[in-house]
């Protein structure tokens, strides 16, 4: 499955390509309980398909009204919010109030759009800006640090390569696991170097690989948007492949197996691999949120719960609210 933003690049440049007139909306600014976070995209055709979202479908309609009417403008980004005060929060179906700002490109380049999709195509992190007051819209590499920002004239929005996603083991939970992962946008690999599993893997979308868990996740060349999960129970293999991730960028990384199992595996790492306390501390075991799950699929969920508030940076606190 490809990425919503991928979906929305796509469709814009298929479009382009056939000589349609289409627009870019990207929320810049959200108030109170939007429902798309800044930086979503939707793209709008002239005949009124879309493709991405903006907002839980009323906002849509009317940008699909404005477009069929030629009430988006000619070329000129500009800015169009919703939602100010309460009865448009209301007719728009913003909930408890909320308000968001959108930016509105009404021609966007082509062929900038075309250099994005390389650059993502590459594995690229890319800062895109939208300039209101002169109409330019630059692509430059982004940088350590650079974030989503809007002032009211200029949008700043990183784009980057999918989420990954690398699981050693090709069993039951990973089943499940690699399935709902792929629902929320990652880049599935698997890791299984153990025939009797491997040959029974059927996911389709997902990547297997048979080398060792060190070699392929090497090979991957993890950077922060890589989430690791260890699911075999061997240590043999779940280890090779903690002694590497712990290492890494990567921002979660998991490893399945009991509390007691648990502990040995962090005195192995400690005692024979000096990995020090703040090493095990990135180390997520027993793997997954405390939710009472007991089998696969209900485990798979704990595992991608625990990697989704790891993403977004919720709170422990926050967290342990939620269980």
């Amino acid at each position: 499955m490809k990425s919503v933003d991928l979906q929305v690049l796509d469709a814009a440049r298929r479009w382009a390509a056939e000589g349609r007139r289409y627009a870019l909306v990207t929320v810049a600014h959200t108030w109170g309980s939007a429902p798309r976070p800044a930086g979503s995209w939707l793209v709008v055709r002239d005949d009124g398909m879309t493709v991405g979202s903006v907002s839980g479908g009323c906002v849509e309609d009317d940008i699909i009204d404005r477009m069929r009417e030629s009430r988006l403008g000619e070329r000129w980004p500009f800015s169009l919010d919703y939602g100010v005060t309460q009865d448009e929060a209301a007719r728009f179906g913003l909930p408890c109030g909320g308000a968001l700002q959108l930016v509105v490109e009404p021609q966007p380049d082509a062929a900038q759009l075309d250099e994005l999709a390389q650059s993502l195509a590459r594995g690229e992190l890319t800062l895109r800006e939208v300039d209101l007051a002169s109409g330019v819209t630059a692509l430059r590499a982004a940088q350590r640090g650079d974030a989503l920002g809007w002032d009211g004239q200029q949008l700043r929005i990183i784009h980057g390569p999918q989420w990954r996603l690398f699981i050693v083991g090709a069993g039951q939970i990973s089943y499940y696991l690699a399935q709902i992962a792929q629902a929320l946008d990652y880049d599935i690999t698997i890791c299984e170097p153990r025939n009797e599993y491997g040959a029974e893997w059927r996911v389709p979308g997902t990547k297997l690989v048979s080398t060792m868990p060190d070699d392929a996740f090497l090979a991957m060349n993890a950077d922060s948007r890589c989430a690791v999960v260890a699911l075999t129970h061997d240590p043999k293999l779940d280890d090779m492949l903690l002694l590497e991730a712990l290492r890494s960028p990567a921002f979660y990384v998991g490893a399945v197996g009991s509390r007691l199992n648990d502990s040995k595996r962090r005195e192995r790492l400690a005692q024979h691999f000096d990995f020090s306390a703040e090493d095990l501390a990135r180390l997520h075991g027993p793997i997954g949120l405390p939710i009472g799950s007991h089998t696969p699929p209900e485990i798979a969920v704990a595992i991608v719960a625990e990697m989704t508030a790891v993403r977004h940076g919720a709170p422990i606190a926050l967290r342990q609210a939620l269980l």
